[in-house]
């Protein structure tokens, strides 16, 4: 696990086998992304600040949550990907959903870069 705070490092640890993958994936490509971003458990996940933008990742009971704090953010990967589930401003990824790390990573940078 690539991050120095324990809290974040216990919460990575106890996700299921069969989304612990995806996860890591998804968690590698945002410090790959935002190397200086702030980890932190602020909203009780691995919450992700970088200036005055956010993301955070959750592992719920049946998917993982990439929240932002908008939909503005991941419009354009709800059309592209109408079959996966969301929510107002953030994404269920179930085990069995595919997408492309690409669109992921436009809504990240949307997030952090654009957060109003």
């Amino acid at each position: 696990m690539p991050t120095n705070n324990t809290d974040v490092q216990k919460y990575m640890s106890n996700i299921p086998d069969d989304r612990r993958e995806k996860f890591q994936s998804i968690y590698n490509l945002i410090t790959s992304l935002y190397p200086k971003a702030k980890i932190s458990m602020k909203y009780k996940m691995p919450t992700f600040e970088y200036q005055d933008g956010w993301v955070a990742l959750a592992n719920q009971k049946n998917y993982i949550s990439f929240y932002t704090c908008g939909y503005h953010h991941i419009e354009k990967f709800k059309t592209k990907y109408p079959k996966i589930k969301t929510g107002k401003g953030c994404i269920n990824i179930r085990k069995k959903d595919e997408f492309d790390l690409a669109d992921l990573k436009q809504v990240i940078q949307h997030a952090i870069e654009h957060p109003k």
